[in-house]
C-alpha cells in the first residue's frame, strides 16, 4: 500500500513545512497575545475571561484544522464534530440550569 504523500516533490513538501512553520510561529503569537491580554485591565474580570477565551479559541482553530488535518477532511467528520460541539454545550447548559434545581427542603446560606 503506498502512501498518499509518496509522491509529493521536494518542493510541494518545502511548502507544507513552511505552513506548518507559519502555524507554529501564529500560535507563538498567539500565546503572547495571551499572556499581554492578561496584564490589561479590562474594566472587569468577565472581559478579561472573554478575551482570554477568544484567543484560546483562535489557537485551538488553528490547531484542529492545520495539526490535525481537519481542513482536508470529509463532511462526515464535520458533521461529527458540529454534534460533539452541539451536544458538548447542551451538557454545558444542563449544568448551569441545575445549579437553581435545589431539592426540597433544603436549606441555602
Amino acid at each position: 500500500m503506498k502512501s498518499e504523500h509518496a509522491s509529493e516533490t521536494p518542493e510541494q513538501f518545502a511548502r507544507h513545512v513552511r505552513r506548518y512553520l507559519f502555524v507554529f510561529y501564529a500560535l507563538l503569537f498567539g500565546t503572547l497575545v495571551t499572556v499581554g491580554a492578561s496584564y490589561i485591565p479590562f474594566g472587569n474580570r468577565e472581559v478579561n475571561i472573554g478575551v482570554a477565551l477568544l484567543i484560546a479559541v483562535s489557537k485551538a482553530s488553528l490547531v484542529a484544522c492545520y495539526f490535525m488535518h481537519l481542513m482536508s477532511e470529509r463532511k462526515m467528520i464535520y458533521g461529527i464534530l458540529a454534534f460533539t460541539g452541539i451536544f458538548a454545550l447542551g451538557l454545558m447548559c444542563l449544568t448551569i440550569a441545575s445549579f437553581s434545581d435545589l431539592p426540597r427542603f433544603t436549606v441555602t446560606h
